[in-house]
């Protein structure tokens, strides 16, 4: 972007290019008046000149003032005492009483450097000069004829115009034509001021002419008109104050919070004021950072620095009060810092919202060597400051407003609607051989933190893998929290592998503890990636496929990159949620039961109840995808519910065959979750009179050790008799002393170490020590997944307390279960057919 152009800037002493031609035009001009042998209409009548010397010099403060940049020039409000100088007056008195009176007043008065006083006298000089030869040429006849008055107001005209083409010629030498446009616009009041003062002085005229008293009645009149004047000006300032405040109110509010505010403002600010300059200051403040802009009256732009010392803005935000400085106002600390950073005068204005400071709005150098900022300029800048420090609140309003609908409140991080924003925006951007990546983070068992320390940890928990993400993540990465325990980050990649490596480089970087309320906490992740274009080609679909790959890589372990595959489990678990609960109404879901061997006797003790779906259309549905489809839909209570039903009917028709056998049924968390559970198992026991302790309620250990929420729950449970199991021991990364906390009695052994334990010396160890550790708490063991009878011997070395597998049984249909415990009963004619199976042979 070019710089901003500068307008031009000479020294003054530059204007005598046009102060010598003026004095040449006025010679010029009284040349006539001289080389004439007229006779003048009038003599020299010097009392009259003394008289009308002294008007002059009284009417020259009366002005109509032009500030060019830092170059105070005027056009002195004289017409009255000119026009009765020229009626009265040798056109020689009229030029001595015209230029001395000007001098006195510059000299004397205002003190403008030499080379002003000159341009003013020759700008005198030259219009006196005009004037008085149109009065030469057309004449005088009489005070009282219209033809005199005629004549006497062009020579006024006449003469002010050539004043005003000497200012605009001074202004385009000095300064460019750039400002030409501006001091036109500002000149047309002034020939308003000069009309009604040829017409006043016309009216003295007339006076005079009837009678010589008739002066002190002019002497009444011009005090009156001074008053009246001085009435005029104020009120014609102040509605030209009110005009701009009026515009800068409307220019506000067209900005529409759309950053444009400090060009509108500053600007306006230093126009309304006369300032050379003005600035807007707003500290730091939250995620806003430090905004310095000032609009300079040579200079088209906004610069970021200003002239006023940080000294006033500081002292303005302390107090809270308007700090003005000038020659004569302000201490001698302001007075000093004023003159160190040459500067005539500064107001600072405190910006305040809601009774709070905060920022400020300042001007400094009132344009014109004599004139400074008054106490009018103090209450203007106070007026539009307080439009400005509402305009300020409302835009940052309109932009927390804005950052809020982006980000999410807890992290900080881009929010959902920012990610799918930020996705499209790369998708259109990328280059040639670049692909797409999302990477969706899945925060591992922060259901259980909430429940077992808390929510605040919980939050903890989530505001810290945030910070970690933003640190590893790529540079050029969006890192953004997409729902509640879900992170995803967005990047520019190479390749699918490329974005993979990626994402098990942030997981890794994501495992290293964190400690929380003096809690030293494990957190996980579960990562899926999807990749633009492989993946989708919308931003809605490439976040999904990432959701899915994430549901997959919590049962893998492993950084799972999307495939069709995925995509076609996951839609056909959305269509099995309406199935499932038609499923669970028809009774169209079945239980199957798997025999719990003692190990001791190869006694047959217990069965575990498990859910089986065989759909019409799909056929068998794996469990963990009904599962998962009641947890989404709020089904997996009622499938709970029907399992541990068919289980405890079960358990009572056996005992009524003799046969004692404990039923295990899997369970939720958040089943537990539930303040009615246990009420509902009171309840089922007593309807069917099983006794409590026959029934084994199974819940997995990643779920139970996690969930402090759910004591109670177990605790109540425990007092109806009911046995507690932890399902899959040894998986997770709990321990016996995590256990002491829980009413349980019994660990399964997770079927992986299991299965192991004959080729791998690792899991023998293991499950070697769950079994003594067990033992040492009173708990008895279950090992999931015999499948030999190797594995079935090293269990009894070990006096594993009781097995369950293939080995024995797959899980079997009610009527196939039974028929399972006839032929083993048969196997065995010492056991009577309605008696216990002793000893249960090991089949493969």
């Amino acid at each position: 972007m070019p710089a901003p152009k500068v307008p031009i800037s000479r020294s003054e002493v530059h204007s005598w290019l046009i102060t010598a031609p003026l004095f040449v035009l006025g010679v010029l001009l009284s040349l006539p008046i001289l080389l004439s042998d007229r006779p003048s209409h009038v003599g020299h009548h010097y009392g009259h000149a003394l008289a009308l010397l002294a008007l002059a010099t009284l009417a020259t403060p009366l002005e109509l003032r032009f500030d060019i940049r830092r170059q105070g020039l005027s056009t002195k409000m004289n017409e009255i005492p000119l026009i009765l100088a020229l009626y009265y007056l040798s056109p020689w008195l009229v030029l001595a009483v015209r230029v001395t009176a000007g001098l006195v007043w510059n000299v004397f008065g205002a003190r403008f450097s030499w080379h002003k006083v000159a341009f003013n006298a020759a700008s005198h000089f030259a219009g006196t000069a005009t004037a008085n030869l149109i009065v030469f040429q057309f004449g005088l006849h009489g005070g009282g004829s219209p033809l005199t008055w005629l004549v006497l107001g062009m020579a006024i005209l006449a003469g002010n115009v050539v004043t005003l083409a000497a200012i605009a010629g001074v202004m385009v030498l000095l300064q460019g034509v750039g400002q030409l446009p501006q001091f036109l616009k500002s000149s047309v009041p002034g020939f308003a001021v000069m009309g009604v003062n040829i017409v006043l002085g016309l009216v003295m005229l007339l006076a005079l002419v009837a009678s010589d008293w008739g002066a002190l009645l002019l002497v009444a009149l011009a005090i009156v008109l001074f008053i009246l004047y001085r009435s005029y000006t104020q009120f014609f300032r102040q509605h030209r104050n009110l005009t701009e405040i009026y515009a800068l109110t409307r220019e506000i509010a067209a900005t529409n919070h759309d950053g444009t505010l400090p060009d509108v403002l500053l600007g306006r600010v230093r126009a309304l004021l006369t300032a050379d300059s003005a600035t807007l200051w707003l500290p730091r403040h939250g995620r806003h950072h430090e905004m310095l802009l000032s609009s300079r009256f040579d200079y088209q732009g906004l610069l970021d620095s200003a002239p006023t010392p940080d000294l006033f803005r500081q002292l303005a935000m302390r107090t809270g009060q308007t700090v003005v400085a000038g020659p004569r106002a302000g201490g001698p600390e302001l007075q000093s810092a004023l003159q160190e950073a040459q500067v005539k005068d500064i107001i600072v204005v405190p910006l305040r919202s809601s009774g709070v400071a905060i920022g400020t709005l300042e001007v400094a150098g009132r344009l014109g060597d004599k004139v400074l900022f008054g106490k009018e300029d103090v209450q203007l800048l106070e007026t539009v400051s307080l439009q400005v420090g509402a305009a300020v609140e409302n835009s940052r309003l309109v932009d927390r407003l804005q950052f809020d609908a982006n980000h999410d409140a807890l992290t900080g991080l881009a929010n959902r609607r920012r990610m799918l924003t930020a996705l499209g925006e790369a998708m259109t951007g990328r280059g040639p051989r670049e692909v797409v990546a999302v990477l969706l983070f899945d925060v591992v068992a922060l259901r259980e933190v909430n429940e077992s320390l808390g929510h605040d940890a919980g939050d903890q928990v989530l505001i810290q893998v945030a910070k970690r993400l933003r640190g590893l993540a790529p540079q050029g990465a969006l890192v953004a929290r997409v729902g509640g325990d879900e992170f995803a980050v967005e990047l520019r990649t190479a390749s699918a592998e490329a974005a993979a490596a990626v994402a098990d480089t942030l997981r890794a970087g994501l495992r290293d503890r964190m400690v929380i309320d003096s809690l030293t906490i494990d957190v996980d992740t579960n990562v899926g990636v999807s990749i633009y274009p492989d993946h989708g080609s919308e931003p809605e679909a490439l976040l999904q496929r990432a959701v899915v790959a994430t549901s997959v890589a919590k049962s893998r372990g492993i950084v799972q990159l999307f495939n069709a595959g995925l995509q076609s489990r996951s839609v056909r678990r959305v269509g099995l949620a309406a199935d499932l609960d038609a499923a669970l109404n028809t009774g169209e879901l079945e239980v199957y039961f798997q025999p719990k061997v003692s190990l001791k006797d190869r006694r047959l003790v217990g069965v575990e109840c498990l859910a089986r779906w065989e759909h019409p259309v799909h056929g068998q549905v794996a469990p963990p995808d009904f599962v998962a489809v009641a947890e989404h839909t709020g089904q997996l209570a009622r499938l709970n519910s029907v399992v541990l039903k068919e289980g405890i009917r079960r358990a009572r028709e056996w005992a009524d065959a003799g046969r004692s056998l404990t039923v295990a049924v899997n369970i939720s968390v958040r089943t537990l979750g539930d303040a009615d559970f246990p009420l509902q198992v009171s309840e089922l026991l007593e309807e069917h009179g099983v006794p409590a302790e026959r029934i084994i309620l199974e819940l997995s250990e990643q779920e139970l050790l996690g969930s402090g929420r759910s004591v109670p729950a177990l605790k109540r449970l425990r007092e109806l008799g009911v046995l507690l199991s932890v399902d899959d021991f040894g998986a997770g990364r709990s321990s016996f002393a995590d256990l002491s906390r829980l009413p349980v009695q019994e660990v399964k052994i997770d079927r992986a170490f299991v299965q192991g334990m004959a080729t791998d010396t690792a899991d023998l160890a293991i499950v070697r020590t769950v079994v003594d550790m067990a033992r040492h708490f009173g708990l008895a063991v279950v090992a999931e997944g015999v499948e030999s009878e190797l594995t079935l011997g090293l269990l009894e070395d070990m006096y594993c307390d009781m097995g369950q597998g293939f080995l024995f049984s797959r899980a079997l249909p009610y009527e196939r279960f039974e028929s399972w415990l006839q032929i083993q009963a048969d196997a065995d004619p010492t056991v009577p057919p309605a008696g216990e199976v002793r000893w249960l042979r090991a089949v493969p």
